[in-house]
C-alpha cells in the first residue's frame, strides 16, 4: 500500500486522520500532501531518513507546529479551529513522550507527572500524589523513584518516568519520539515490552518514531515510512520490507535487519 493509504475500515476505527498535510519552514517544505492513518489499538512505527521529518510530523499532529495546508483529525475530531476549551479537552485524550523526556530538572519524579494532572483538573493533593504513584509503579519504576530529581535516574529510568508523565491522563493516545534512543540493547529491549504490554492491556494507540528496527519487529503493528515529503508506505512489516524504494530497501535489508530478525522477502 502505497501513498499513505491504509485501511477501508470505517472512519470511526481510526484514532488519526492526517490528509493532504503539508508542512513548511519559510520556503523549505518538510511535508507536501502527506496521508496517514493509525487505527484504534494499534502501533504505527514511524521511520524515514535524517532530515525527512519524522518529529516535525509528530509535532503538527498533537499542534505544536502549525501546517502551511491540510486537515489532521484526532479521536475523529477535526483540530483545525478548535476553540480553547475545546483544544484543551482534546488534549486530554493524548500524551506524548519526547525524545530527551523533557523532564522538570527542579521537580521530582511525581511532581513531574503532577504537572498535566493540575493543568486540566482541580483535584486535592493527596489524589494527585496517589495518582502519581500509580503511573509510577505502571511504568515499571519503583516507588522510591516518586521522590527523587531527573539527575537521579539512570538514562532508563528517565525514560519510564516520561512515560508515566505521559500517561498521567489516562490518554487514548500515545506519542513516543524515539523512546529507546541512548537506552543500551538490554533497557531498550525492557522499555519495547512495557510500551507493548500497556498498549495491549489498556487499547492504546501509539504513534512511534523510532530508527530501531528491534522495536519495529517487536512491537510495531504497522511501519510508516516517511520521504520524499510524503508518507512512502503505511503496512505491516512484510510489506513494507517488499515496498519497491531504494531507500526502503537500503534499511530494512542490511546487516542491521537480519540481525534484528527482519526477513528479505
Amino acid at each position: 500500500m502505497a501513498d499513505g493509504k491504509t485501511t477501508n475500515g470505517p472512519a470511526d476505527d481510526l484514532a488519526i486522520r492526517v490528509t493532504g498535510l503539508r508542512t513548511a519552514f519559510g520556503s523549505h517544505v518538510v511535508h507536501d500532501n502527506l496521508d496517514f492513518e493509525l487505527r484504534r489499538g494499534e502501533i504505527v512505527g514511524v521511520v524515514g531518513g535524517s532530515g525527512t521529518g519524522k518529529s516535525v510530523l509528530l509535532r503538527a499532529i498533537i499542534g505544536l507546529i502549525k501546517p502551511a495546508a491540510g486537515k489532521i483529525e484526532i479521536n475523529g475530531v477535526d483540530q483545525k479551529n478548535l476553540s480553547s476549551e475545546e483544544d484543551h479537552k482534546s488534549r486530554r485524550d493524548w500524551g506524548v513522550l519526547f525524545q530527551d523526556g523533557a523532564l522538570f530538572s527542579s521537580l521530582t519524579v511525581a511532581q513531574n507527572v503532577q504537572v498535566p494532572l493540575k493543568e486540566h483538573f482541580n483535584m486535592s493533593q493527596d489524589l494527585m500524589d496517589d495518582l502519581a504513584l500509580s503511573k509510577i509503579t505502571m511504568s515499571g519504576l519503583q516507588l522510591d523513584a516518586a521522590c527523587k530529581f531527573p539527575s537521579d535516574l539512570s538514562g532508563g529510568m528517565r525514560k519510564r518516568a516520561a512515560l508515566a508523565r505521559a500517561m498521567a491522563l489516562d490518554p487514548k493516545i500515545l506519542f513516543l519520539d524515539e523512546p529507546t534512543a541512548g537506552l543500551d540493547p538490554i533497557g531498550a529491549s525492557a522499555f519495547d515490552d512495557l510500551v507493548d504490554h500497556l498498549t495491549r492491556s489498556l487499547g492504546l494507540s501509539v504513534f512511534l518514531v523510532t530508527h530501531d528496527l528491534d522495536t519495529l519487529v517487536k512491537v510495531c503493528d504497522r511501519v510508516a515510512v516517511l520521504g520524499e515529503k510524503r508518507i512512502l508506505i503505511n503496512a505491516p512489516l512484510e510489506e513494507v520490507v517488499a515496498f519497491d524504494h531504494p531507500w526502503v530497501q537500503d534499511y530494512f535489508k542490511g546487516p542491521r535487519a537480519r540481525a534484528a530478525g527482519i526477513r528479505e522477502h
